[in-house]
């Protein structure tokens, strides 16, 4: 049987169409999933996002492991409330996930990972960190909500007041625990808004008074074309544990230094990188008439072939746009395989829009 968040009766009456995600019930949307798009790359709207999985490390230990653990470096977190992105890697160097972790205190960090992943998550968790000491606690007992796009900030700020008066000295990529509330600058829609962490017995009273304040519930197809807008990747599709974040175009969130940093994978990396990659992430936009999506086949004329792993429509662009995984040597331009027909495409660095605006290279 699905599992259920907190907010599902909410979602039903809300006219929201749910669909299996990972074994959780979900609204895919609640009418026309471009209008929820439109509605946050213009003005604001909030997610439902509580089946992801809040992990609390603690221990003495705690930032010595998370140095081992993942390919970020930690050590980079001195504030509290600051949070970091990072894949967390296999010893082969594949992505077994990508997550955000945040700094409590020195004894404390918070990670929040994906729900597909979350069974092999914390198993992994916690068999490395026994040599640590480190207390791994599953936060069941936390819902989240994410408010995304150009008015996501003020009309937060408006709704709950004097609450959440600290938002508005967030930098992107902190957080701070407002009351009852843990509120993130983070979101993954390329837009500014906030993602709020609190207890499950209060989540449907934020949900309402955030709709009351005229803040649509938006569903998860419009969270994929935004992220997908947005040049960010999905687990699973763009990224997994027989990929690299060098074959990813993740290779930013992999710290080098310090050298004697010993983390999972980095071994793999190295020799990768020694020996060079055989494939690459990039960004493709259609030029010819067709929707892209995942497995397609791409063509690059003597070259090779490649593969679509996200592909969508873009709302914003009026186009259609994907992330692709092609040989390194490929150029700026390629072909797909739609139903037996090669449309041409060019590729692109993503992102494709952020802040509303398209990125798109002069002449595309």
């Amino acid at each position: 049987m699905p599992k259920r968040t907190p907010l599902y009766h909410q979602h039903l009456a809300m006219g929201a169409k749910m669909v299996d995600f990972s074994g959780w019930e979900l609204p895919i949307h609640y009418g026309s999933q471009i209008e929820e798009h439109h509605q946050v790359r213009r003005d604001v709207g909030m997610f439902s996002i509580s089946h992801m999985t809040v992990l609390d490390l603690q221990g003495d230990g705690v930032r010595a492991f998370l140095r081992r653990l993942l390919a970020n470096d930690v050590d980079r977190l001195k504030a509290s409330g600051k949070a970091l992105y990072s894949c967390m890697l296999n010893v082969q160097g594949g992505v077994l996930d990508d997550l955000l972790v945040y700094y409590m205190r020195e004894d404390w960090f918070r990670l929040v990972v994906n729900a597909a992943t979350r069974d092999k998550d914390l198993s992994w968790i916690e068999e490395q960190a026994k040599p640590f000491a480190v207390q791994v606690a599953e936060r069941t007992d936390l819902a989240m909500v994410a408010v995304q796009g150009p008015n996501a900030i003020p009309k937060v700020i408006a709704t709950l007041g004097s609450t959440a008066a600290g938002i508005g000295h967030l930098q992107p990529f902190t957080a701070g625990e407002m009351g009852r509330l843990f509120i993130a600058r983070t979101g993954y829609t390329g837009e500014d808004g906030v993602e709020i962490i609190l207890p499950n017995d209060e989540v449907q009273d934020l949900w309402q008074r955030l709709h009351a304040a005229g803040i649509p519930p938006i569903g998860l197809g419009a969270r994929d074309t935004l992220r997908l807008e947005a040049g960010m990747h999905l687990y699973g599709a763009d990224m997994d544990d027989t990929t690299t974040p060098l074959e990813s175009a993740l290779e930013w969130t992999v710290a080098r230094e310090p050298l004697e940093r010993d983390f999972i994978g980095r071994e793999a990396l190295e020799r990768q990188r020694r020996e060079g990659v055989s494939r690459k992430l990039v960004g493709l936009v259609l030029e010819g008439r067709g929707v892209l999506r995942a497995h397609q086949r791409v063509v690059v004329e003597g070259v090779g072939d490649g593969e679509i792993t996200s592909g969508s429509f873009s709302p914003t662009l009026n186009r259609s746009i994907a992330l692709a995984r092609v040989p390194v040597a490929t150029g700026d331009r390629c072909q797909v395989d739609i139903r037996g027909k090669l449309v041409p495409a060019r590729v692109i660095k993503p992102p494709f829009v952020r802040h509303g605006r398209s990125c798109l290279p002069k002449g595309i």
